[in-house]
C-alpha cells in the first residue's frame, strides 16, 4: 500500500496518515488534534497501554485526558498513533506548544501530555510489546518531517521507548539534549510483611513509629478510613486540600489554581470508579487532622500528595499517616510503594531504592534549529548564574511572579 507522507504543516488536520516502514503490514500514522477524537480512543489505549512496557498511572486515559481537559494552557493537541492492521500499536502522547525565545525566537516543541506542575512521572511513548523495531523507525520518519523540536520531560531512564527514540533521531542527525532531572525514591513490598518492613528501617525511625502510633492510639480514638464512595471521596479531597493549604500555604505549587484542584477532582472521580483512588484521612477523636492523596494501579502504590494540620504537628500525623499508608499496601499486596518525585529528607527515612527521571531536548538537523537551541541554553545558564548570585528569597520572588505572569497569559489566551 502507498500513501502520500506529509512533508510540511501549514494548516492543522484531524488525522495526518503516512506510509513508513515495513510491518506485517504498512504502518499508518495519524495525528490527533481534537479533543473528542481522544475522547474516543479511551478503550483502545486502555488496551494498548496494557499490552506495553510503559504501563503506569500517569500514562493512563484517565490522567492524560484531564490533563487535555483542564491543564493544556494554551497547547494545542498532537497525539500521534500507529496502526497496523487496523490494531493500534503505539501512541505518542504528545502536545504542540508555541513560544518565544528570550521574547525573540519563535520556537514549536513538542512535549507529553501531562507535562507541567501537575507532577506526572514516568511519561513515555507507548508501544505494544513486539512491535517496537518497526514502530520507532516510522516515528522517528514521521517526526523528521514535521521539523518541530522535541522537549520531553520526566522519563524514566530506563525507557526502552524513549532511549529507541533517541537513538533513531540522533542517528538522523538530531541533536541531543539530555538531563537528569529528578530521582524517585520507592519500596519493595515483595514478599514483606509489616514487621519486616519496619525490620528494614533504621533503628531510629523504626522506634519513633511505634511510639508516635502508641502515643496517638493511648491519647485519642484514633482512625485511618479510605475513602470508598463518591460522597467520602468528596469530603476527603476537600480535606486534603484544607490540610494541604495549612501545612504549606503558598509554598506549595500542588493545589495552587482552580485548574489544578478541577482536575483533580475529575480524576479522582474517574479513579474512583476504576478502583484506582487511595485517599486515606487519618482521624483523632472523629478529627481529621491528615490527609494522603494515593492511587493504586496494577501492583504499584503511587503516593501523591499529603496534608496534615499544624496543630497536630507534635503529634507527628504526617509520620503516622504514611506508616499506616504502606501498612495498608502490604495488607493489600502491593508489590511496591512509589513515593514518586523529590529527594526530600522525609521520603529517604522510608524508602532505600531510587529511579532517575530525565529530560530529553531533541534538535531536527536545521540552522535555524540550531540557533535556537544555543539561545535555549544560553537562557538556562544565564538563569543558573542568577540562582547562585541572587539570595534565595529573590529567586522565590521571581520564580512566583513567572507562574502568575503565565497563568494571567492564559487565562486572556482562553477568553
Amino acid at each position: 500500500m502507498r500513501c502520500q507522507a506529509e512533508l510540511s504543516m501549514p494548516r492543522v488536520t484531524s488525522a495526518s496518515r503516512l506510509c513508513a516502514g515495513p510491518m506485517s503490514s504498512t504502518p499508518i500514522i495519524e495525528r490527533i488534534e481534537d479533543a473528542g477524537a481522544l475522547e474516543g480512543l479511551r478503550q483502545e489505549w486502555t488496551e494498548l497501554l496494557e499490552a506495553s512496557a510503559s504501563d503506569c498511572l500517569f500514562l493512563t486515559w484517565e490522567w492524560l485526558s484531564r490533563w487535555w481537559l483542564h491543564l493544556a494552557d494554551g497547547r494545542r493537541l498532537f497525539v500521534v498513533t500507529v496502526r497496523s492492521g487496523g490494531e493500534l500499536v503505539a501512541v505518542a502522547p504528545l502536545a504542540l506548544l508555541r513560544r518565544r525565545i528570550a521574547g525573540l525566537l519563535p520556537l514549536r516543541s513538542l512535549e507529553f501530555l501531562g507535562t507541567g506542575y501537575v507532577g506526572s512521572d514516568y511519561l513515555d511513548i507507548i508501544v505494544r510489546r513486539g512491535h517496537e523495531s518497526a514502530v520507532i523507525p516510522a516515528l522517528a520518519e514521521y517526526l523528521t518531517r514535521t521539523g518541530i523540536m522535541l522537549d520531553l520531560s520526566r522519563v524514566d531512564r530506563s525507557s526502552r521507548p524513549a532511549e529507541a527514540l533517541r537513538q533513531r533521531l540522533h542517528g538522523r542527525g538530531w541533536a541531543l539534549a539530555e538531563t537528569t532531572i529528578e530521582t524517585c525514591p520507592y519500596i519493595d513490598l515483595r514478599g514483606r510483611s509489616w514487621q519486616s518492613y519496619l525490620g528494614s528501617l533504621g533503628r531510629e525511625h523504626r522506634y519513633n513509629i511505634h511510639r508516635r502510633l502508641r502515643n496517638a492510639s493511648r491519647a485519642f480514638a484514633l482512625s485511618f478510613e479510605q475513602a470508598r464512595s463518591e460522597d467520602e471521596r468528596r469530603e476527603a479531597l476537600a480535606v486534603l486540600l484544607r490540610l494541604h493549604d495549612l501545612r504549606w500555604g503558598p509554598r506549595s505549587d500542588a493545589f495552587h489554581t482552580p485548574e489544578l484542584r478541577a482536575f483533580h477532582d475529575d480524576v479522582s472521580r474517574l479513579a474512583l470508579a476504576r478502583g484506582w483512588l487511595r485517599l486515606f484521612l487519618l482521624r483523632l477523636d472523629g478529627v481529621p487532622v491528615a490527609a494522603l492523596y494515593g492511587f493504586r494501579y496494577r501492583e504499584r502504590f503511587y503516593f501523591y500528595q499529603s496534608g496534615f494540620d499544624p496543630a497536630y504537628a507534635k503529634r507527628s500525623v504526617g509520620l503516622i499517616t504514611t506508616a499506616l499508608a504502606i501498612k495498608t499496601a502490604i495488607e493489600e499486596g502491593i508489590e511496591e510503594y512509589d513515593l514518586l518525585h523529590g529527594d526530600e529528607p522525609y521520603k529517604l527515612h522510608w524508602a532505600s531504592q531510587a529511579r532517575a527521571l530525565m529530560r530529553l531536548e531533541l534538535y531536527p538537523p536545521t540552522v535555524r534549529d540550531g540557533i535556537r537551541r544555543h539561545a535555549r541554553s544560553a537562557m538556562r545558564s544565564a538563569r543558573r548564574l542568577a540562582r547562585r548570585m541572587l539570595p534565595e528569597s529573590v529567586v522565590g520572588r521571581i520564580a512566583t511572579a513567572q507562574r502568575i505572569g503565565v497563568r494571567r497569559a492564559s487565562a486572556v489566551g482562553r477568553r
